[in-house]
């Protein structure tokens, strides 16, 4: 540390997410970037310190953004932070509108919840913590760092979909919500996004290698050369659609994944968590159909030959056909997938859901684990 620093005054920006799942890594990623970030956008004349902590595991559903800027406050207090910011992937809302990030100049925090920012948000975190900060420490009348220069207006720029600022002035109250179609539509997005479809393809494996098995045998039998040549495209897709749907419908059922409304859990809430993992699901489930359709294809080219499939069909066979027979191929080898599923890792399934959060080994902080240790 150089003298000029030491003379600075410390302002200290807590960095909170909760859970510590796909929040925590945004916050990992923005704390290494954040010093400079306020540094350039706050001011230049202070000593910036960012703390990183994780939060709850599983933060309250039933108070919304106001149960986690109470917690929040608490955690400010006892860490002695002079900000924080909580990021979160719970999906809140105000005025039955999607919350994108409120601010509480009276308890000197605030919160983002990262679902409402969509697909982007790195990008719109990066841009608008430090207009969040600076203008906390405003509306404290912190002496140590100038007016803010940004205003609710400029950080809505920063915050994708936002249609107004309610602002409460005089308590430093500033809710920033969302449009209402583009928000919804961006909130979905951004839920599916931070439940890492990815993820929840990977973890089907043996989904994928029962669907091949089941695939391979269908592709011997003649009465299905001969089904895929009779069934029109539109009853095709038919059959793909249920097909798909039945194995999300199972793996849903089969795995305990549908989020019920409960004291904890609001019936919008619940709504949400479920649409989440519906769509997470379909997701995932249309990526794994692609590459079985693909892996038929090419077995099918190699397994049948073109004076067998024609002696069958009784007329001559072009590409079209090999490409319909894995078609209806693919869409009843989903069902028998669907059957593999029930022998899926249990944890690894129930990750789909967007309700659910399993603890990470280690996911206290430091700070939390000194408290945890100090109670007991």
């Amino acid at each position: 540390m150089t003298q000029s620093e030491r003379h600075r005054p410390e302002v200290v920006v807590g960095l909170v997410a909760t859970p510590p799942d796909q929040p925590a890594r945004v916050a990992a990623r923005l704390t290494a970037e954040l010093i400079d970030g306020l540094t350039a956008r706050v001011s230049p004349d202070v000593r910036w310190t960012v703390r990183e902590g994780w939060g709850k595991v599983a933060p309250r559903r039933d108070g919304g953004a106001e149960a986690l800027l109470d917690e929040l406050a608490r955690r400010r207090t006892d860490d002695q932070w002079d900000v924080a910011i909580c990021l979160t992937d719970l999906p809140l809302h105000f005025e039955r509108a999607p919350l994108v990030a409120q601010t509480s100049g009276r308890r000197h925090v605030g919160i983002i919840s990262l679902p409402a920012l969509g697909l982007r948000q790195m990008h719109a975190v990066r841009a608008a913590v430090p207009d969040l900060v600076g203008q906390l420490l405003a509306d404290a009348a912190d002496h140590r760092v100038p007016p803010a220069r940004r205003g609710p207006a400029e950080t809505t720029r920063h915050l994708p979909a936002v249609r107004r600022v309610i602002d409460g002035a005089d308590a430093g109250e500033r809710r920033y919500v969302a449009s209402g179609l583009i928000g919804r539509v961006r909130l979905l997005t951004g839920m599916v996004r931070a439940n890492r479809p990815g993820r929840a393809l990977l973890g089907l494996s043996k989904l994928l290698v029962g669907a091949f098995g089941t695939a391979a045998f269908a592709l011997t039998t003649d009465t299905i050369w001969q089904m895929g040549d009779a069934l029109g495209g539109l009853r095709l897709a038919v059959i793909m659609v249920l097909g798909l749907g039945a194995l999300v419908a199972w793996l849903i059922v089969g795995h305990d994944l549908w989020e019920k409304p409960s004291r904890e859990t609001p019936a919008e809430l619940a709504r949400l968590f479920n649409l989440g993992t519906i769509l997470t699901l379909s997701l995932a489930t249309a990526v794994s159909y692609v590459v079985l359709f693909v892996g038929t294809v090419l077995v099918g080219a190699l397994l049948i030959d073109t004076s067998v499939f024609e002696q069958v069909l009784q007329r001559p066979v072009h590409t079209g056909d090999y490409l319909t027979l894995a078609w209806i191929t693919s869409s009843l080898a989903t069902v028998g997938g669907a059957i593999g599923s029930g022998l899926e890792n249990e944890e690894t399934v129930r990750a789909a859901a967007y309700g659910y959060h399993p603890e990470p080994g280690g996911w206290q902080d430091e700070k939390s684990m000194e408290r945890s240790s100090g109670a007991s």
